[in-house]
């Protein structure tokens, strides 16, 4: 089987939002406690947080964290959470039907993103509260001082402001699963009184209203048209969210699914795009996909959980080979999308749906899991500006039962800080694959780093650690050509050291 890629240096797509590979955390589970927040592990540091974790954050390097939810989000009080820690209050979180302690709140989390080299996503509250409490919580991170919010803050231990930019206006609103779930009228409203409140307060803030919680929701599409109608010139993105399962255990359709998420970018753009026309407007709206993954593995796990426990074991998928090759698609289709998906958060972090796992005790403390890998991959090397192929791609194709899926998916980013052009692939044949590139208005000196992730079963898991990265040695250069050979079912980054 043959594939080849063709690019310029100078037809880009867009140029990459670092904040494309931000991720996400939630008081859900144990990705906050037992996770992030473990003050008596043996690598907690002065504030509780565990410095095995930490280290672990840092290698994927994620700019962005959308916190506090998620579905916790909507029945949350973030006041519960600031103030002395033997005073904060014991409460129900009826989300996720746990008791949450609140020994870890606003405070903690902006002290763990300066440590991990994050900038928050923060999140408020549409469901049980609202417009006071959004503007009250912004008064309370973002003004100076010399108000009741600002002078609480200074109070609590943060006299400098925390300068959030990027809020998210509730969670999955257009879900009935969600408190104090709307209609896309009911929301669209709330969402052009909120942000107006929160932009009095702090002109400078971003806001993301949301979008459908999936692509199969009934409401999907009326809802984002509604939504925008209200709300356009208030706020800078809209959402998006998607997981994926393979219950049916049919590699082919489950490595297909990154044609769904690619027809679902498009289609919200599009939709965008028409309210835009319609209001005339000289505004864009741009996407954040703040919530992306597999998601299946562990819901019969999570039935049996019994509920009103702290930090219970929810939402803890293994994943496994397969998912790592369809993380990739995922994260390479995002790519093909920068010029509108500006913000992404893959869901979660640690220990939930997570490329982090910790234990509590023993060794490893902290594991890595399969879809570590080609996420560590993009978001430290898929930098720049991600290049749209000259010509008419060659790859060959198979029926899924709703799509017609390329066999191999890849795109090329420049990065003109490193004199890189970096590619990525998957290789989704169950046969190797010759990889041709060529490379227009370029120089090619020499291969940096030529890695793949291959040869291992569908559904191996990396509880052991054994799974890692290898050296791709089947890569050369000529002239302004890269070929390579691809292994079977393959995750593949190529960096190339280019003069423009």
């Amino acid at each position: 089987m043959k594939a080849t890629l063709s690019v310029d240096l100078t037809n880009e797509i867009s140029e990459i939002d670092p904040r494309l590979w931000g991720s996400f955390t939630e008081h859900l589970g144990r990705s906050i406690y037992e996770g992030i927040y473990q003050p008596n592990h043996e690598t907690a540091d002065e504030d509780g947080f565990r410095e095995d974790v930490i280290e672990a954050v840092k290698k994927l390097k994620v700019p962005l964290i959308r916190y506090p939810g998620g579905n916790f989000v909507s029945g949350y009080n973030w006041q519960d959470g600031i103030g002395p820690k033997d005073q904060r209050p014991v409460r129900l979180d009826l989300a996720w039907r746990s008791v949450e302690t609140n020994q870890f709140g606003l405070h903690e989390f902006i002290k763990w993103c300066q440590k991990v080299g994050a900038t928050p996503d923060m999140a408020v509250n549409l469901g049980t509260r609202g417009i006071d409490e959004a503007r009250n919580l912004v008064e309370y991170c973002n003004f100076p001082k010399g108000t009741y919010w600002s002078d609480l803050r200074r109070k609590n231990g943060a006299e400098d402001p925390f300068n959030i930019k990027v809020w998210s206006v509730g969670n999955e609103m257009d879900g009935d699963w969600q408190i104090g779930h709307q209609t896309a009228h009911e929301y669209g409203r709330l969402v052009h009184e909120t942000a107006k409140a929160m932009k009095l307060v702090d002109p400078t803030v971003e806001l993301v209203a949301c979008g459908s919680s999936n692509h199969q929701n009934e409401t999907y599409g009326s809802w984002e048209e509604t939504v925008l109608e209200n709300a356009y010139d208030d706020v800078d993105y809209l959402s998006l969210h998607q997981y994926y399962d393979n219950f049916d255990d049919n590699l082919a359709e489950f490595l297909g699914k990154s044609v769904d998420f690619d027809n679902f970018i498009s289609e919200v753009v599009a939709i965008s795009d028409a309210v835009k026309a319609r209001k005339h407007s000289k505004k864009q709206i741009n996407l954040a996909f703040d919530e992306w993954n597999v998601w299946y593995h562990s819901m019969g796990a999570d039935d049996a959980q019994e509920p009103w426990t702290q930090a219970p074991h929810l939402l803890e998928d293994h994943y496994d080979f397969e998912d790592a090759l369809l993380v990739g698609s995922l994260a390479i289709t995002l790519l093909k999308h920068a010029d509108r998906v500006k913000i992404g958060c893959l869901a979660q972090l640690v220990n939930v749906i997570a490329p982090i796992m910790t234990n509590t005790e023993g060794t490893p403390s902290v594991w890595y899991q399969t879809i570590f890998y080609p996420f560590m991959q993009v978001s430290n090397y898929g930098q720049g500006v991600a290049l749209t192929p000259t010509q008419t791609q060659t790859v060959p194709t198979y029926q899924a039962k709703n799509y017609e899926v390329p066999y191999i998916d890849s795109i090329a980013v420049y990065n003109s800080d490193m004199d890189e052009v970096v590619v990525f692939i998957v290789n989704k044949a169950k046969e190797q694959t010759e990889f041709s590139m060529s490379i227009d208005s370029a120089q090619l000196n020499q291969i940096v780093e030529a890695t793949q992730f291959a040869g291992y079963d569908i559904h191996q898991t990396n509880e052991d650690q054994s799974m890692t990265l290898e050296s791709l040695k089947t890569v050369h250069i000529d002239g302004n050509h890269i070929d390579a050979q691809l292994e079977p079912l393959s995750w593949n980054m190529i960096r190339i050291n280019v003069k423009a």
